[in-house]
């Protein structure tokens, strides 16, 4: 199926950097992020808990959805989405391969 590229110009797809890491208890997949996009901060509750440690992340800039509809994930409010491809099991975060700052739109 193809997606008009008007339905695609509504995602809002933004460079975020990794301030803070945290575990969520009794989740043993799930971790709380804490987001910094240059003119906010937001957090995203993502499940890669398995495949990244939180020096892997922290300060450490990758690309997010941040006007997907906020959904409560174990009592926390994931506020923006942490983009990555999947190949059998292995999760690949998506980063920017040159350093541009927060908050910059992917196009």
């Amino acid at each position: 199926m193809e997606v008009p590229y008007e339905d695609f110009a509504k995602l809002e797809l933004k460079i975020g950097k990794v301030i803070q890491v945290e575990d969520i208890p009794g989740s043993n997949k799930l971790l709380k992020l804490t987001v910094d996009f240059g003119n906010e901060k937001r957090v995203a509750v993502a499940g890669i808990k398995q495949q990244y440690k939180p020096e892997d992340l922290l300060n450490k800039k990758f690309v997010f959805v941040t006007n997907l509809q906020r959904k409560k994930i174990m009592g926390i409010e994931s506020q923006c989405m942490i983009l990555a491809a999947e190949d059998n099991g292995i999760i690949a975060l998506l980063q920017p391969i040159k350093d541009v700052k927060e908050g910059s739109k992917i196009r």
